[in-house]
Formats: C-alpha cells, structure tokens, sequence
C-alpha cells in the first residue's frame, strides 16, 4: 500500500492499470483488481479531464419549440420529417 501511494502522490493521473504497470520498477508485483481494491480502501481516484460534451456552445442558436402551446386535437394536425442520411454501401442492390 506504500509504494501505491508512493506511485499515485508522484503521478496522480495514474490509474490502477498504469500503477500496476510502474510496481515492477521498484520490485513489487501485484495484479490490477489488487490495485484498484487498494485504491478504493485508500480513497485514491485518478485525475483526468471530464468531457466537455454536455456544454453548449454560446453562438448555438436555441431553436424554440412551435409545438408547446398547441392542442393536438385531430389527425394529421401535426407532422414530423426526418433528413437523416444513410451512405450506401459500395455494390449494394438498393433500399
């Protein structure tokens, strides 16, 4: 547990599988499940960059939604499209 916390306060973005990867440099072997058990008890947690994929970019244009107010009373009131694209397949026969 030493040298796992020796490893992790030198290189704290280590996870268990880099830690179990550097042990045998200072001649200790231990599996990775080991590790990340160890880890856990120590409340040792690698530090990485989260992704950015839930931020909205600020010249995005918010399109209002035209549906909100109205009663969907009768059939074909309303109607939706879809534009996606699906690239065929070289030597591909058809839809």
């Amino acid at each position: 547990m030493n040298e796992i916390d020796r490893t992790f306060t030198k290189y704290p973005f280590f996870g268990s599988r880099q830690i179990t990867a550097y042990l045998p440099r200072s001649g200790f072997h231990a599996g990775r499940h080991r590790v990340r058990r160890l880890m856990g008890m120590m409340g040792l947690q690698a530090i990485y960059k989260s992704p950015d994929t839930s931020k909205k970019h600020p010249q995005h244009m918010i399109y209002p939604y035209l549906l909100r107010k109205l009663s969907i009373t009768r059939p074909n009131q309303v109607w939706c499209s879809d534009i996606t694209y699906s690239a065929p397949r070289p030597n591909w026969g058809g839809i």
